[in-house]
């Protein structure tokens, strides 16, 4: 369930924008930054935790670093359009440790997932062994990333 929609300012802009760049920031430096008090600044801080706009805090990884050197954005359609086929993708493709994003989607797909596997051989794998065994998939369609030129994630 949304929480409720917490009006929108100047002072709350540069905040989100100043976490997104350092979820780490101390408040102190937050406040300075955005100049307002520190007791002010973490109320809207907390006001902004409390209503849902911030989500949580986490680390941002690198894939390669971690072992995946391999990632494709993969797009499902499925066989049947009924809400039962739906949940049982959703569950099945929520088990997947090399799907890191899955979003239901307009057009031709119903689905776009972000793939991440060690290299070309694991996504093959994991292509046959996990998509493949899924009943309600129709048609998979792979776009494999050669290089990242933006990506606000990182």
């Amino acid at each position: 369930m949304k929480q409720q929609i917490i009006k929108k300012d100047a002072f709350n802009d540069r905040i989100l924008q100043e976490l997104q760049i350092n979820g780490r920031i101390s408040n102190a430096e937050l406040a300075e930054k955005i100049n307002l008090s520190p007791s002010t600044c973490l109320r809207r801080v907390q006001e902004l935790e409390s209503s849902g706009v911030i989500k949580g805090y986490r680390a941002i990884l690198d894939s390669e670093l971690m072992g995946n050197g391999f990632i494709a954005y993969v797009e499902v359609g499925l066989s049947e359009h009924t809400m039962a086929a739906q949940q049982h993708f959703e569950r099945e493709i929520t088990l997947a440790e090399e799907v890191k994003e899955c979003h239901n989607i307009t057009g031709s797909s119903e689905y776009l997932l972000r793939v991440e596997t060690k290299n070309l051989k694991a996504y093959k794998v994991f292509h046959s062994n996990k998509l493949g065994a899924i009943p309600q998939i129709r048609i998979i369609t792979t776009h494999v990333v050669m290089d990242s030129p933006k990506d606000d994630r990182a």
